[in-house]
């Protein structure tokens, strides 16, 4: 059953099987109400705060949601929000502790795990009528845009990516396995990386331009737009160029 009571989506809550263990992964898909089906559909990876948060209760009030999401949903086009392991109701203690590079297996692991959630969710919205399975996209926050290269790496089946405020790593070292570095080269898809010039989180000069002269991604179908703020873009800003970027590579909205 979906909760109508915005003026702007259709808000479904879903869970499926996890791809590990007897684990469930919860989702939350918001429909737009102002375009027609099939949907163009956008699956979101959030920033870190979501390891620190303890329900995903009441999730279009949450700040993340209203800033990075809310907008792509009232341009028409459906966003599926998962809730990946680690995040939200299925927070632990020990991810929370490591989430952001460990040089060990069970960091390893932990990546493979949300990678894997991912993957279920793409699955999940191949096998919806009203969902256009050619035009599907990647939209990531700091944490998920760290984290990009290997979520893109190894899926296909995706036509455009925003990254906002991420790039590599500039703190520990993690396995060779679980290292973006390893995988940005294979990265092919259409990406819009949107940063602060003064992010002290991800430097631009050592972080965020070598993720981004790395990417795979041809040329001419990859842009890094710098800001002068430090971990934010410009809400203006960022809702421009998200909805010319995804208009570009997905068409426009139905």
């Amino acid at each position: 059953m979906g909760d109508a009571s915005s003026g702007d989506w259709v808000q479904e809550k879903v869970t499926v099987d996890a791809a590990y263990g007897n684990e469930k992964v919860p989702m939350y898909l918001f429909v737009p109400k102002r375009s027609s089906p099939p949907y163009q559909a956008v699956i979101y990876f959030p920033g870190s705060p979501s390891i620190d948060q303890m329900s995903s209760k009441d999730l279009d009030s949450y700040r993340e949601f209203e800033s990075h999401v809310s907008f792509i949903v009232k341009n028409g086009r459906a966003v599926l929000y998962p809730v990946y392991k680690g995040t939200f109701e299925r927070r632990d203690d020990a991810i929370a502790a490591i989430y952001a590079g460990a040089n060990s297996r069970q960091y390893t692991k932990y990546i493979i795990q949300v990678v894997q959630d991912f993957n279920r969710c793409v699955d999940y919205l191949e096998t919806r009528p009203d969902i256009d399975r050619k035009r599907l996209a990647y939209v990531s926050f700091s944490w998920g845009s760290r984290i990009a290269p290997i979520v893109l790496a190894v899926n296909d089946r995706l036509r455009a990516s925003v990254m906002m405020v991420g790039g590599f790593r500039a703190w520990e070292h993690v396995r060779p396995e679980a290292d973006e570095i390893n995988y940005v080269t294979r990265v092919k898809v259409p990406t819009l990386m949107l940063n602060g010039r003064y992010d002290t989180i991800y430097p631009l000069e050592t972080t965020v331009k070598p993720m981004f002269e790395m990417l795979g991604t041809p040329a001419e179908q990859k842009r890094l737009k710098v800001y002068d703020t430090d971990h934010f873009v410009p809400q203006n800003e960022l809702i421009k160029e998200s909805l010319a970027w995804l208009d570009r590579y997905l068409g426009p909205v139905r």
